[in-house]
């Protein structure tokens, strides 16, 4: 039987498990050796079954290890953005309840804020990469320690933090399953066939993403679990991507459009200079991927593009590239275990090709926002729930997505989608990033902002707006036309490419209420 990672290790110690991202690499045995001792040292500590670990920690072996700690002691692992201010990654190390807090010396400064601000005791502070003041070592929890398996091993679940649209964030939390740690990872890994992705073999991932997010605890560890060998970035660059597939043989990676935009960009001898014939599933996610985008990454890393939409709460639905050549823009049908439906605000089901509120259900089990029962009913009807995505299903039963309702734009009445918007304006070959929303308007209520970065060599001016203008009219109907054209250097993303549109778009709306 195949088991998880820990059984894979056992059986086979000299497989390359996780390459870090100055290249160091760790066999399996070695990395199954330090986890058992992580959880050796954090029950010495005091942890139970139920307890909490949070982690403030760029992607690297550390990152590796408390996850395969939490999830073979029965713990909830909390992985947090290291991009956000130290009083909201305080609310979040007090909100999870964390007995054990990690985090790398990179950011020392919140870290230290933190402990300070919610008094957490210097046994339960870590550090990594470095000191941090009133945290002891990392070291010091494995040191010591045995590396034989531990007692009374049970399943552990992530608990990642919505960044949601108003107010704080909330832990999207699950019941602990009390399942075998082997068995729980081995029904994990059996996600990776949803998409056709084989367990063993000569499989390679390609974590090209911070690990807070959920995509990329999910496919990162999947991949670990499914035995594959899975290569860490820190800061995704594109070209170093292409060299990285070039160099690891990857087999399959988890992206956003964003980064199927930049390395689109690359000149064309860079482009060539890289075998990326290992690829077989560059699956993306996260934002709508405008077609033009997705057409141009098919044509060059040919039918390996997949698309899938989910949530951190659950999911969702799943294209091929042959499908979604068959029906342009879809995300796909529901998976086997999920069902999606199309409500209207009363929660009556739409017809094909109505627009309303995406709500979805997964056959596994539900979920709850901690310590929340208000926001978890909100977010549901029945046994679906929804994150607030507008969209429709067509005739033959694809999802097709429009945009979030909190970015949905409603000018004189007419509700406008910036994904569609912006997706015409990055097919200008001046615009390296674009953003759309809607800003106030005494007569419509709002009207439409666009704001770009412009490409490399191109310079912001009145004249490119005029171009940019030029270019939009025969594509789009008049009233999604943006009423101007704001520069701006560097779009506002974190590094898996996630675009922070509040930055943009809340200046223009201080001191007013949106409707949405």
């Amino acid at each position: 039987m195949p088991g998880g990672f820990w059984q894979r290790a056992e059986r086979d110690p000299g497989h390359l498990a996780v390459v870090e991202p100055d290249g160091t690499e760790h066999l399996a045995g070695a990395l199954l050796a330090r986890s058992n001792q992580l959880v050796h040292g954090l029950r010495a500590l005091g942890l139970e079954t139920g307890d909490s670990i949070a982690t403030l920690l760029p992607n690297g072996i550390e990152a590796v290890e408390a996850y395969l700690a939490a999830l073979q002691a029965g713990w909830f692992l909390t992985p947090i953005n290291f991009h956000l201010a130290a009083p909201e990654i305080a609310y979040i190390v007090d909100d999870c309840e964390a007995r054990a807090f990690v985090a790398h010396a990179r950011f020392a400064d919140a870290a230290q804020a933190v402990a300070e601000e919610i008094d957490l005791p210097k046994e339960a502070c870590f550090a990594v990469g470095g000191a941090i003041t009133g945290f002891r070592s990392f070291a010091e929890l494995t040191d010591g320690q045995p590396a034989s398996t531990p007692a009374d091993r049970t399943a552990g679940v992530t608990m990642h933090y919505t960044s949601g649209t108003t107010g704080r964030p909330k832990g999207v939390k699950r019941s602990l399953s009390g399942l075998d740690p082997d068995v729980s990872a081995e029904l994990y890994a059996m996600f990776l066939a949803l998409f056709g992705i084989p367990e063993d073999g000569d499989n390679v991932h390609l974590v090209a993403a911070p690990n807070y997010h959920t995509a990329v605890t999910t496919f990162g560890g999947n991949s670990l679990q499914a035995g594959h060998t899975i290569v860490q970035m820190d800061r995704w660059d594109p070209e170093e991507t292409l060299r990285l597939v070039d160099r690891y043989r990857v087999t399959h990676t988890h992206m956003v459009p964003t980064m199927f935009h930049r390395m689109l960009a690359l000149p064309d001898d860079v482009k060539s200079s890289y075998d990326l014939s290992s690829m077989r599933w560059a699956i993306h996610a996260a934002a709508p991927c405008p077609v033009d985008v997705k057409r141009r990454m098919l044509e060059w890393w040919g039918p390996v593009i997949y698309e899938y939409y989910a949530a951190t709460e659950g999911g969702g639905t799943l294209v091929s590239p042959e499908e979604w050549l068959e029906k342009p823009g879809t995300v796909g049908k529901p998976w086997p275990i999920a069902q999606v439906k199309v409500l209207d605000d009363d929660g009556r089901e739409l017809e094909p090709g109505e627009v309303g509120t995406v709500y979805m259900h997964m056959d596994t089990g539900d979920f709850e926002y901690k310590d929340d029962p208000e926001k978890t009913a909100a977010s549901h009807q029945g046994d679906f729930f929804t994150v607030g995505d507008m969209g429709y299903l067509d005739a033959d039963g694809f999802l097709f997505l429009c945009d979030r309702k909190s970015d949905m734009i409603i000018a004189g009445g007419v509700n406008i989608y910036p994904a569609e918007i912006e997706g015409e304006l990055l097919t200008h070959p001046k615009v390296g990033d674009a953003a759309v929303f809607g800003i106030p308007d005494p007569d419509l209520g709002e009207q439409i902002k666009a704001v770009v970065e412009p490409a490399p060599g191109a310079d912001a001016s009145d004249d490119l707006a005029a171009e940019i203008m030029g270019h939009l009219r025969p594509r789009l109907g008049k009233y999604k036309w943006p009423r101007s054209i704001d520069f701006i250097d560097e779009m506002p993303r974190d590094p898996s490419g996630k675009l922070y549109k509040r930055r943009l778009r809340d200046p223009y709306w201080e001191g007013r209420d949106r409707a949405i």
